[in-house]
């Protein structure tokens, strides 16, 4: 059985400057030119409990019984392999759905486990990144074109956020976003031990206070994922730049909606995954 794929494959632009170090001289030259990217994959995966659906996970595919099993153990849905009647791939061998049926006596001890259920999106196929993406995308609208941003300005975005962080510096434990306006200047800042909650307070911050209209820029100190494209998507915010790749399925989203993600791979040298139209490169 063969669920997605671990990681796709994505054609980037990757500026780089050269010519610019401590022992160079001369004029900084600036090159830009298409690199294939490979970035871990992300895919929905539902999984059933006595044929009711229990929860939606997004993983990167594989070891999907062996995934469900752990989820279980940790929900205390099960105290052991026996509570188990069968647990295996549904009926249509979908390998984004897992079905647990448990045995009745264990059914029995754990009706208000059963019945606490996480968020479910249902579909007539069960469920597909496809009808993920196209249920989500009624409730998101692409990006406007006409802000830019020069390639040098968004490294001056990414330095701040490690100087705005205090609780990484202490614990490196934390995360954080940063959101700045069209004239560069910062409007939100947040930390948290979650990515998404840090993104969610950066962004009421700036909801609250009437300033999120203006903004422009996102700099995450995590990889994008899908669920923070769709945060920053509904925050009506353009770009977002994260510290390491985002997921496929980020890519996917972020095309869909016309926005521009990227990543540094060091100091000097942006990788500009969507949306290059917006990073002007000299």
């Amino acid at each position: 059985m063969s669920a997605g794929k671990n990681t796709k494959s994505y054609q980037a632009h990757q500026c780089k400057k050269e010519g610019c170090g401590p022992d160079s001289s001369g004029q900084a030259i600036e090159i830009d030119q298409v690199i294939d990217l490979e970035l871990i994959g992300e895919e929905p995966f539902l999984i059933r409990v006595d044929d009711k659906p229990y929860s939606v996970v997004m993983r990167t595919p594989g070891e999907e019984v062996s995934h469900v099993a752990g989820f279980c153990l940790g929900e205390g849905i099960i105290d052991s392999v026996d509570d188990f009647k069968t647990i295996g791939y549904d009926k249509n061998l979908d390998p984004n759905i897992i079905d647990v049926w448990l045995k009745p006596e264990r059914r029995e001890k754990i009706p208000h486990l059963l019945e606490r259920r996480g968020f479910v999106s249902q579909t007539s196929c069960g469920i597909c990144g496809k009808e993920m993406l196209k249920e989500l995308h009624q409730i998101l609208n692409p990006a406007e074109d006409g802000f830019e941003v020069a390639l040098h300005h968004v490294f001056d975005c990414i330095n701040k956020l490690s100087k705005n962080q205090k609780y990484y510096q202490r614990t490196r434990g934390s995360h954080a976003a940063l959101i700045f306006d069209d004239q560069l200047s910062v409007i939100s800042f947040s930390e948290d031990v979650g990515r998404h909650n840090a993104l969610d307070k950066a962004i009421g911050k700036a909801f609250m206070d009437g300033t999120l209209s203006c903004a422009s820029i996102l700099v995450l100190s995590s990889r994008i994922s899908y669920e923070l494209v769709q945060k920053a998507a509904r925050a009506n915010l353009p770009v977002m730049i994260s510290n390491s790749r985002p997921t496929a399925l980020a890519v996917e989203m972020g095309r869909s909606l016309n926005m521009t993600l990227a990543f540094p791979a060091d100091e000097s040298e942006l990788i500009i995954v969507c949306g290059e139209n917006r990073i002007k490169r000299e």
